[in-house]
């Protein structure tokens, strides 16, 4: 390779039109619910996708929905497992150059009962109520946390893994491995006897308009949106473009590439489909029946691959380092 990137160094959608937009009812009826319940809520735990740490949070409209910054927040990061510790620092530093006040970051794996950064959410929470005013709640000896956040990041998982930590009981939220399994703003749930903690569970919830088009691709690359909205063609091709930009060539050996690095999404789906069988018969004009290439099935399985941390741990708001 030469030492400028031979690449795409921006990427365009198909169409000017085009926007990757998800903001359905339940997100409207979520963040009513959400500003109805703030009054008696003492700490807010927002959960975001390490692998997207500024992508999809907006510190203006999180505000607008916390009470600018009066309630104690904590911003968890999930799926540290799919990002690696080696990056950690440089996403903190990243973080609060754009956003000085936040001060409580944790790094968390759900998945992981055991992972110390889960384990630090309700003392972290604790010393923060403790230490806050509370206001009209300042009499009360209960503390009530809202979870929050984009979806699919594992909001209700992290309830879950807490109960059963500290209460030993059995999942309380549902949960699932798409965006929108959460569609209101639940019960109050049970976490800790001493001091008694409850859990406000709440669906995630995007901004109403992503204007941004990188944004709106890294948000459905992770899952954070249903995989339909933005087409999973376009998605493989964000990611291809995401990692020539980075020098990431790992994609050529994990699906078996014969020319190496490519940018054209056709030819590497068209490939990769060749190399692991993926055909599928499709009915011509004119009633004949003929055998292609799946680059559908072939486009979910390269996301599959970055999803599942197959490509290597990855931080898509990372800055390009080489120079062209």
């Amino acid at each position: 390779m030469s030492a400028a990137n031979p690449f795409r160094t921006t990427f365009r959608l198909p169409s000017r039109n085009q926007r990757i937009n998800w903001f359905p009812g339940h997100m409207t009826k979520g963040m009513r619910q959400i500003q109805q319940k703030l009054r008696s809520v003492d700490c807010i735990v927002e959960i975001h996708d390490a692998r997207i740490p500024m992508a999809g949070r907006s510190s203006q409209f999180f505000d607008t929905i916390t009470g600018n910054g009066v309630k104690p927040h904590i911003l968890v990061l999930n799926k540290v497992d799919l990002l690696g510790p080696k990056q950690q620092r440089g996403i903190v530093k990243q973080l609060r150059d754009q956003q000085p006040e936040l001060r409580n970051i944790l790094f968390t794996n759900c998945k992981d009962q055991r992972n110390s950064g889960v384990l630090d959410i309700l003392p972290m929470a604790t010393k923060l109520v403790s230490e806050s005013s509370r206001f009209n709640r300042s009499n009360s000896a209960e503390h009530n946390i809202m979870i929050m956040g984009v979806p699919n990041v594992g909001k209700s998982s992290i309830i879950n893994v807490l109960r059963n930590v500290h209460l030993k009981k059995k999942s309380a939220a549902r949960v699932g491995a798409e965006a929108g399994i959460t569609r209101s703003v639940g019960e109050r749930i049970k976490i800790q006897e001493q001091p008694l903690v409850y859990m406000i569970d709440t669906p995630g919830i995007l901004q109403p308009s992503v204007t941004d088009d990188e944004m709106g691709l890294k948000l459905a690359l992770v899952g954070c949106l249903p995989d339909h909205i933005a087409g999973e063609d376009l998605i493989a091709d964000y990611l291809l473009y995401w990692l020539n930009k980075h020098r990431r060539y790992e994609y050529v050996d994990k699906l078996g590439l014969q020319g190496g690095p490519n940018d054209n999404i056709t030819a590497v789906l068209a490939d990769f489909a060749q190399q692991q069988g993926m055909f599928h018969r499709v009915k011509q004009y004119n009633g004949q029946v003929e055998v292609m290439t799946n680059l559908l099935a072939a486009a979910r399985k390269f996301i599959s691959y970055f999803r599942t941390g197959q490509l290597g741990a990855i931080n898509l708001d990372e800055e390009c380092t080489y120079q062209s």
